[in-house]
């Protein structure tokens, strides 16, 4: 039994059944025994690989996204460059290498990074550290509320899947939600239905009517993130990119679990010890930032976005020069993020820009 299992039977007991979101919360942030508090999530010797270790393409692209809204933006001085769920910072330390060519880009920048755990901010500044000038040092928040107000670039990458989800069932006694709960006798935990919390008010009308075993998740606040983005756009300009695995307007439950690589079965074995994740409700975000006052665009699928933003280009000048293993090294990273059977059609991505701002590159005109 993990630490934090030892925790949650306790909590169990005192408080009852725990949503699946507070479950998540527990998990993944405990501030001693949760997953991205102690576990080296990222990478080979961790339990997955995100778009910017894959290759270093991936990061440039974006870098240069954000560098031409900056640009037909009007080039506002100062401007923030935000990332949400940074990892080990190697996405926005690519992101500032294909951009020092413009250095006015990089004076204008103040860097400010949404992170939670300590070990992952210390990565973070390792990464950041032969950028140190002209940019101005990383600053550190625990939520996008603790921005300051300005001109925004926002990059978030395989972030919203990582927050907590509520998931309901229409049942004949109508909708319930689905809650942990400890067994009366020694064994592991369990799932159980519930009566439905408040959450359940945000699920959109269409589907609240749904018929019997209908089932349907959503992220309170992975909505309040988006809305608080669309408001921030909305009154300081600016843009946001969001990549994701997930769908544009979907249902069900996509709550996994993920350790070393590959799927577990059981989602309640060992908390604190796999990740958690669920697919990001993208139409769900768009609604939320135009309710605040942003535009959004897409999504589209993550293939097509690179594909658009040219990343056969950027592969072929890598290529130029090398050797034949480092050619298939970037061959294999472009069919990864490319390929409809990796994560081309699985990712999306989706833009949110001010309401009078230009439109963002790669994505289809209104």
């Amino acid at each position: 039994m993990t630490p934090l299992e030892t925790h949650l039977r306790r909590r169990l007991r005192l408080t009852g059944p725990m949503t699946v979101a507070a479950f998540m919360q527990e998990a993944l942030l405990h501030p001693e025994h949760g997953y991205y508090r102690c576990q080296p999530a990222l990478g080979a010797a961790g339990d997955f690989v995100t778009a910017p270790e894959i290759s270093q393409m991936f990061g440039e692209l974006l870098g240069l996204w954000c560098l031409d809204y900056w640009e037909r933006m009007g080039a506002p001085d100062p401007v923030l460059l935000v990332e949400l769920g940074p990892g080990r910072g190697t996405l926005i330390a690519d992101a500032l290498r294909a951009t020092r060519l413009r250095p006015a880009f990089h004076k204008a920048l103040r860097l400010h990074l949404i992170e939670a755990s300590p070990v992952l901010r210390q990565r973070q500044a390792e990464a950041l550290a032969p950028f140190a000038e002209p940019i101005a040092p990383p600053q550190w928040h625990e939520t996008l509320a603790d921005l300051p107000e300005a001109p925004l670039l926002l990059v978030a990458n395989e972030f919203f899947d990582a927050l907590p989800v509520h998931q309901f069932e229409r049942t004949r006694e109508g909708w319930r939600e689905r809650a942990v709960i400890e067994p009366a006798v020694d064994a592991d935990l369990e799932w159980t239905l519930i009566p439905a919390g408040p959450q359940i008010g945000l699920l959109d009308e269409k589907t609240r009517r749904s018929p019997v075993g209908r089932l349907a998740e959503i992220s309170p606040q992975g909505l309040t993130i988006a809305g608080e983005i669309g408001r921030r756009l909305g009154q300081q300009g600016g843009a946001a990119l969001l990549v994701d695995y997930g769908y544009g307007d979907g249902q069900g439950w996509s709550l996994q679990a993920v350790q070393g690589h590959r799927r577990i079965d059981n989602l309640l074995i060992e908390p604190g010890r796999v990740d958690l994740s669920a697919h990001v409700d993208f139409a769900g975000l768009g609604r939320a930032a135009r309710e605040r006052g942003a535009r959004a665009h897409g999504p589209m699928t993550q293939g097509a976005f690179l594909e658009a933003l040219g990343i056969r280009l950027r592969a072929q000048r890598l290529t130029r020069d090398a050797d034949a293993a480092a050619r298939a090294g970037v061959e294999r990273a472009l069919a990864r993020l490319l390929d409809p059977r990796e994560m081309g059609t699985l990712f999306q991505a989706l833009a949110l820009t001010a309401p009078q701002g230009p439109a963002p590159a790669g994505f289809p005109p209104d």
